[in-house]
């Protein structure tokens, strides 16, 4: 890509999660029952920007007027600032605006839906108009009685981006419970990107048609601080900001996902089918059974991968040859033996965990955690661990201490 001046312009590597709940407010007011007490605008901005290294960070629930006046405080204090490109600026973090939307259509299992917006006065515009069809406006993820093709419009109304969340998941995602095909629900010509979800990456995606011209989203879904960045993008823009962030879905002026970094889908909550009666997680060998082996209740529930196989229309998945690479991403707190004051030690030395992730070397990492702990992080950033599959709510794990040959 060249810019006006016919020079080539050298991007600067963007890591964006754009998928983080707010647990309370400032003042203590609850707005995602299930996330951590401390999950606050500043406090995940705080985290992202000083421990994290993301540059780009989605926080959902920015529909909530708690939240809104949290964010008019930090505003008016000048700890923050809303920027030309779109977005909320702290440090050397951007903030884009986003909420987490319940629909479900006649006879149909809820799902849920992502949507960003450019500034807080459109954001505000929005919860004006949704908060005649739902009971709590305050609160995240709550349902909206409208149909899902009429929120479509009204989002694109106020320029906003759609994005499914999840999809995968059997706990409302849009293909894990809702259909077996995403425009059997929206109109998926007004739908900006899907976000994968845990269990899944982008192979997995490949089994659907209909997944092959949109782009993935990799995001941590975050209901604590800790959990920042467990699932991140690599983006390929000029700068931080909602207008970049656009052009990067759409693939402008060299614009673009340039990689999705997620967790091995094995050690997603979700990735297996598992027992209800005994809380068992079915593997491979027992992929097409219909009870459990264990205790042979049929009270099965769908894990990502077996629900994927159960609704493809490819014998084989086919990643398009445009799709950027999917880089299987093990957290630093997945690493056995790495605790919190061993992971301290490696922020204080390198930085941020991105740092720690990409661009540290082996020796660095040796000289404050010593050689066994080193290889571990190394051998996670190369994919190399051996991992147990997860299911039922409970996430896989790493299983070996040792590279694997």
């Amino acid at each position: 890509m060249q810019n006006q001046e016919g020079m080539t312009r050298r991007w600067n590597p963007c890591y964006s999660d754009l998928h983080i709940h707010i647990g309370r407010t400032s003042r203590g007011e609850a707005v995602k029952i299930s996330g951590s007490r401390d999950l606050t605008f500043e406090n995940i901005a705080l985290e992202a920007s000083i421990r994290k290294g993301i540059h780009l960070l989605g926080v959902i629930d920015c529909h909530s007027p708690v939240v809104q006046k949290d964010i008019e405080e930090l505003l008016q204090k000048g700890t923050m600032s809303e920027i030309e490109g779109g977005g909320i600026a702290y440090q050397d973090t951007t903030i884009l605006l986003g909420t987490e939307i319940e629909l479900r259509e006649p006879e149909m299992k809820e799902f849920h839906m992502l949507a960003y917006f450019r500034d807080l006065n459109t954001m505000k515009s929005f919860t004006t108009w949704m908060m005649r069809y739902m009971k709590n406006v305050n609160l995240s993820s709550q349902r909206v009685y409208v149909p899902a093709t009429e929120m479509q419009a009204e989002i694109k109304a106020r320029g906003g981006l759609i994005v499914p969340a999840h999809v995968f998941t059997p706990h409302k995602g849009i293909y894990g419970s809702t259909a077996p095909r995403m425009a059997d629900v929206l109109d998926t010509s007004l739908v900006d990107a899907v976000e994968l979800g845990l269990s899944s990456d982008s192979s997995m995606a490949s089994y659907i048609r209909e997944m092959d011209h949109l782009p993935f989203l990799t995001n941590s879904d975050a209901h604590s601080l800790g959990k920042i960045g467990r699932e991140y993008n690599e983006l390929q823009i000029a700068s931080p900001c909602f207008d970049e962030f656009r052009m990067a879905l759409r693939g402008q002026e060299g614009r673009s996902i340039a990689a999705n970094y997620g967790l091995n889908p094995r050690l997603g909550k979700y990735h297996r089918t598992y027992c209800a009666a005994c809380g068992s997680v079915m593997d491979e060998k027992d992929l097409s059974a219909d009870r459990c082996p264990l205790c042979g209740s049929s009270k099965l529930v769908q894990g990502v991968l077996d629900r994927i196989l159960a609704i493809a229309d490819r014998e084989q998945p086919e990643v398009p040859t445009d799709r950027p690479p999917y880089h299987y991403q093990v957290p630093l707190e997945f690493i056995p033996g790495l605790g919190k004051a061993k992971l301290r030690q490696l922020l204080d030395r390198f930085g941020t965990e991105m740092d720690v992730l990409h661009r540290t070397d082996e020796v660095q990492l040796a000289e404050v955690v010593g050689p066994i702990l080193a290889e571990l992080i190394v051998a996670a950033r190369n994919g190399q661990l051996a991992l147990s599959s997860g299911g039922g709510g409970t996430y896989g794990k790493v299983t070996e201490n040792l590279r694997k040959t």
